[in-house]
């Protein structure tokens, strides 16, 4: 029959269409793909969960200090290989690798700039160069902005994000823990306010000195915010951990640190804080 007779056709190979590389991304959290421009115009943050994604510092400055009020300090500061510190990668390396990737010396930048009018220090730790790890600069720089903040007499503000202190600078990295909060220490006896914001991820000795030493202890949502990272401590206790444990709400539930904000409303929650504070 004529209707079983199947009519050929020359068919041509459809081109492929393709997708320019940059134009989505995927929530590490809700697992939705979001078209990334409508994510940068939302401030790394998923409409679907409230996911809040690492960022560069700039977005940081971008989002909290007035526009063209921003002078960098100590731009200059950069790591040694103290130790000569050898492992699958040598230090220098990693270094220079990471200089590269993010176009800064060090793991974090600090400025001073206006918020709403209001001179402050603004302090930045940045994730992609090593991971945030602290070592000696990410210690001298934090020491500086303290002072400086201090002679000036305005706050300081330090975007925390780290992975912990770094390894490969053995105890001059270790220092850093007691240097900081000795010069956080002297920096609040004479009435400075301290205000950090800890993001994702803020671990190790940056949580165990600085972090949680402001006068409010802020954070964004969904942050992991600890000393060890949980799977450390699920080998040790040899224990499931709690739902959500050492995310901010699991932290703010425990009374570990005072607020929860979103990046949306960060600069005006930290300029009232310095209005009711200061």
């Amino acid at each position: 029959m004529a209707w079983f007779k199947r009519k050929e056709k020359n068919l041509k190979d459809s081109e492929k269409k393709t997708i320019p590389d940059g134009l989505w991304d995927k929530c590490p959290s809700c697992n939705e793909i979001i078209y990334k421009p409508e994510l940068d115009k939302k401030l790394s943050v998923c409409h679907h969960c409230n996911h809040h994604f690492r960022i560069p510092p700039q977005i940081y400055v971008d989002l909290l200090l007035d526009e063209g009020t921003e002078v960098r300090h100590f731009a200059n500061l950069a790591s040694k290989d103290f130790l000569k510190f050898k492992a699958n990668k040598e230090y220098q390396d990693q270094i220079l690798a990471a200089k590269s990737k993010t176009g800064e010396n060090d793991a974090i930048c600090v400025y001073e700039g206006a918020m709403d009018g209001r001179i402050v220090i603004l302090g930045i730790m940045n994730f992609s160069f090593i991971g945030g790890s602290m070592g000696s600069v990410v210690g001298e720089a934090v020491s500086r902005a303290l002072v400086i903040a201090g002679e000036k007499e305005v706050p300081f503000i330090l975007i925390c994000s780290s992975g912990g202190a770094r390894m490969q600078e053995g105890a001059i990295s270790l220092m850093q823990l007691a240097k900081t909060s000795t010069q956080l220490a002297r920096f609040s006896k004479n009435g400075g306010l301290f205000i950090p914001i800890l993001t994702d991820p803020t671990t190790g000795g940056v949580t165990a000195s600085y972090g949680m030493l402001g006068d409010v202890i802020l954070a964004e949502p969904g942050a992991l915010i600890g000393f060890a990272g949980p799977r450390v401590i699920k080998q040790t206790i040899g224990q499931n951990l709690p739902p959500g444990f050492q995310r901010a709400e699991f932290l703010l539930e425990k009374g570990f640190i005072d607020h929860i904000v979103g990046r949306d409303i960060m600069k005006e929650k930290i300029t009232t804080l310095i209005s009711l504070l200061s």
